[in-house]
């Protein structure tokens, strides 16, 4: 039977302080070792915490790690954003740039793959490293674009009438600051066939106090219809915080969704599918992808072979009704959408 602990709903102020997120932004902790030792790891941990981060450095926002549970490697928190030595094991098929988003890069910070939409890189940083992320790799020194550049990439945006939605994208875009952000959508909401805005992000999640008055001063005032895809991959990384967070976009016009990523040791069981699905709906969030783990080098510790994943969906779907059951997907390169598996 699967079982669930609700949200507790009691309120909290209707935004956070001016300023809260950047300071919580620039105090995320960086060094293995402080990782480690702050959430009171075996001394065998270190070693590979210290070569994992010279892969990948380590980034884990204070917020964020208050739901980490002390003293526990397997948490599946923890395994989100612990380096590992196993990241610098090759394996066959993982590679740097899995997704080939190199061919499909047409200006400075703009990658058009697919019909109607693009995708821009609208901030190079992130609040929290995920190890198996599939732009661990990716060239954000050139794809950061300045002003003038980005002039040109919207004029690409104003020549394709067929083009009907931009993505923010990153890095994670909510890590740009509100003054870059509002001067792109306005600039966007200029062009008269956009009509969405769509925001990849994981900062509402690692630092809720990211959705503060400044950040939904432009976004709720866009004539652009709001889309924010959220990454969460377990159920408690939903806390209070975070339920607040997701209420204040609600608030402001924001239809919201959630992509997650199947991880072995993270969410790959029945009970951790059904419980985030379930928390998601509590906290107005729908379930929108579950993608299979894009091969990209330093994460296959986190593969989940494709016959287990469709068995743990088809198990899923005796437990959820429909519209709580996640889409299961790969990413294929040169495809035309994501591929249903």
């Amino acid at each position: 039977m699967i079982t669930r602990s609700p949200i507790p709903l009691q309120c909290r102020p209707a935004t956070p302080a001016p300023g809260a997120w950047q300071a919580q932004l620039a105090g995320a902790i960086r060094d293995p070792h402080a990782l480690c030792r702050r959430l009171g790891l075996a001394p065998e941990w270190v070693s590979g915490a210290e070569a994992g981060h010279a892969l990948f450095e380590v980034r884990v926002p204070e917020a964020y790690l208050a739901r980490i549970r002390p003293g526990d490697p397997s948490d599946p928190l923890l395994r989100q954003v612990l380096p590992l030595g196993e990241e610098a094991d090759a394996a066959p098929g993982f590679v740097a740039d899995p997704l080939e988003e190199a061919d499909h890069t047409q200006k400075r910070g703009l990658i058009h793959k697919y019909a109607g939409r693009v995708l821009l890189i609208a901030s190079p940083a992130c609040a929290v490293n995920c190890r198996y992320c599939f732009r661990r790799h990716f060239p954000y020194e050139e794809n950061a674009p300045s002003r003038a550049q980005w002039e040109e990439t919207l004029s690409y945006l104003r020549d394709d009438t067929s083009i009907v939605e931009a993505i923010l994208s990153g890095g994670d875009p909510l890590a740009a600051s509100d003054r870059q952000l509002s001067w792109l959508v306005e600039r966007l909401e200029a062009i008269p066939h956009l009509r969405r805005l769509r925001i990849h992000t994981r900062l509402p999640v690692v630092i809720p106090d990211r959705i503060d008055g400044a950040l939904l001063d432009w976004l709720g005032g866009t004539r652009l219809q709001k889309v924010m895809v959220l990454h969460i991959n377990h159920a408690r990384e939903i806390d209070e915080a975070v339920v607040e967070a997701c209420r204040r976009l609600q608030a402001a016009g924001v239809t919201l969704l959630n992509q997650s990523v199947l991880l072995r040791g993270v969410n790959d069981d029945v009970a951790s599918l059904a419980e985030l699905s379930e928390r998601l709906f509590e906290a107005g969030i729908l379930p929108y992808y579950l993608h299979v783990l894009d091969p990209v080098a330093g994460a296959a510790h986190f593969d989940v072979s494709d016959e287990a994943a469709r068995a743990l969906v088809a198990e899923l779907r005796r437990h959820l009704p429909g519209f709580l059951m996640p889409t299961l997907v790969r990413e294929v390169p040169g495809e035309a959408s994501k591929t249903p598996l």
